[in-house]
């Protein structure tokens, strides 16, 4: 053990010795290992942002029913073009076929001007809703109430607002009782929904919510609605879908052969499209620190094969005294893994700080990952014992008497 320890001493004297070689030798190791560090917790930080976005969004296990599904193609596109609009209809056929569906909710969304006297929003959300929509978790009142199926039902021209729509147009003003213009047309604000923050750079703060009846009378009809569905319990999800998608197609009278006039979109699926796409960065990735680690690897390896010319009168020395083979290779190999294990700390550091720089000056999310840490670590230790073996081979199969002629 103390034969390691002195090993380990005399490789970080020889790098702080010569700092600059040193820095130069573990730059393959510092790239590789800070690229891992650094994509790592940007993908895992992206990951986490979309997941909790698509989730809030649509729900752990609900699902929405839209005029055209996740298009991953041009093909895709041309074939969901021309779907039939989805109505309110399409909505009752859900309710009457589909038993495992507790909540069927319609809603429609645009970008629209908001104002309250001089203040004015040019483009913000505004939601219409059915009265379905108390039962998906979506939706909060943090400050007043939420609007009731009746005020729904009657189309009255009430609202629930973000906090960022308060936040800009009232100020530190009271927002409950206040009208507000929606594309012109006054709503009482009866609440004020909690602060959700923002995603990539976008407030997910600014919309108003309304009931449906009166957002079709500002937009119209003709616009094709979202179905948000919620089965009776998160078991029977599959179950649902396939429920809704049948009572769907007997509605339509599709027939067996003909594909889906819909879309149907789960949380689970957005995400596995997503997901897939970020596999490409880690392919990416994977090229990147390949080749880093065996530029690294064949510079450490040139430098020991130089440390043990520049060291052979003390190895012959070594040997001379009762060193063996393996306490020579034990040496070399400690010292060369010391080597790579210093690029690789650097690294790990430097992918650290990279990620802390991105996410504080982007709205790109990032989380630094300990596995990613362990593997840097394990890495670097593995291509310094790997590369350091022929130069440590070579020290141990020195003759010592040849070793101490050498000037």
């Amino acid at each position: 053990m103390s034969q390691i320890f002195e090993s380990v001493r005399l490789a970080l004297a020889s790098i702080w010795a010569n700092k600059l070689r040193s820095m130069l030798t573990l730059l393959g190791n510092i790239v590789a290992v800070s690229s891992i560090i650094t994509v790592v917790a940007l993908i895992t930080g992206v990951n986490e942002a979309v997941t909790d976005a698509i989730v809030s969004d649509l729900g752990a296990d609900s699902f929405t029913i839209q005029r055209m599904g996740i298009t991953q193609n041009e093909d895709d596109f041309e074939r969901m073009r021309n779907n039939p609009l989805v109505t309110l209809e399409d909505a009752e056929a859900v309710k009457r076929f589909a038993e495992s569906v507790q909540s069927v909710m319609a809603q429609a969304q645009t970008q629209t001007r908001m104002s309250y006297r001089d203040e004015e929003l040019e483009t913000a959300q505004v939601q219409g809703v059915s009265d379905e929509y108390l039962d998906f978790a979506t939706f909060d009142a943090e400050r007043g109430r939420m609007i009731t199926p009746t005020e729904i039902n009657r189309k009255r021209n009430v609202t629930l607002i973000g906090w960022g729509i308060a936040d800009r147009l009232f100020g530190a003003e009271d927002p409950l009782g206040k009208k507000i213009k929606i594309a012109a047309m006054p709503f009482t604000i009866i609440g004020v929904s909690k602060k959700k923050g923002a995603a990539f750079g976008q407030s997910l703060d600014e919309f108003a919510v309304i009931p449906l009846g009166s957002y079709q009378k500002l937009f119209g009809a003709r616009q094709s609605l979202a179905l948000m569905v919620k089965p009776r319990d998160a078991a029977f999800a599959q179950l649902a879908r396939d429920e809704a998608r049948v009572a769907l197609r007997v509605d339509r009278g599709l027939k067996p052969t003909e594909p889906d006039n819909f879309g149907l979109v789960a949380s689970d699926s957005v995400l596995d499209i997503f997901q897939q796409a970020t596999a490409g960065i880690a392919v990416l990735l994977v090229g990147i620190v390949g080749l880093s680690l065996l530029v690294g690897g064949i510079v450490i390896m040139n430098i020991m094969l130089m440390v043990v010319s520049e060291r052979t009168r003390e190895i012959g020395l070594r040997k001379a005294l009762g060193a063996k083979r393996r306490d020579i290779m034990s040496q070399v190999l400690t010292e060369s893994i010391t080597l790579s294990l210093v690029g690789g700390i650097v690294g790990i550091a430097l992918g650290a700080l990279f990620s802390t720089i991105i996410s504080s000056l982007t709205p790109v999310p990032s989380s630094v990952e300990m596995w990613s840490v362990a593997l840097g670590v394990v890495i670097t230790a593995a291509v310094g014992l790997f590369f350091g073996w022929v130069p440590a081979r070579r020290a141990a199969m020195l003759d010592p008497i040849e070793a101490l002629r050498r000037e």
